[in-house]
């Protein structure tokens, strides 16, 4: 069988407009073309050829976990944890801890916040 490559993620957002703004202030990503349709639906390039979709949903709730969520990984984890405390954006460990990198026993360090809807992002330092 051939291999699979990640392609997207897709989220469904009450505001895209909002969520478009969190995500490039947060992650600086480029908003690119939605080739697939005429719809609301706004992509963000994650690079690679992979893309963030942002699904307009102005009546969701989303109930979620930490244990569900996304994961990227930046080769300069203390860089951008200072950014996120410039934004005010509250972080925490897997357990928790305000303000506290969870490192791993395989020696990654990383950590969570949440989007405006709720969703759970996961940073850490796995860059290969």
């Amino acid at each position: 069988m051939a291999p699979f490559l990640l392609n997207h993620i897709a989220l469904s957002v009450k505001n895209v407009d909002a969520s478009i703004e969190f995500y490039q202030k947060v992650f600086q990503f480029e908003e690119i073309e939605n080739t697939a349709s005429n719809s609301k639906t706004r992509w963000l390039s994650l690079g690679e050829g992979r893309q963030l979709h942002l699904i307009p949903r102005p009546n969701l709730e989303v109930i979620t976990n930490k244990a569900v969520h996304f994961a990227l990984s930046t080769s300069n984890l203390e860089e951008f944890v200072k950014h996120l405390v410039h934004l005010e954006i509250e972080y925490s460990d897997w357990t928790n801890t305000i303000k506290k990198d969870y490192v791993r026993k395989d020696g990654v360090e990383q950590f969570y916040f949440q989007d405006l809807d709720g969703y759970w992002i996961e940073v850490n330092n796995a860059i290969q």
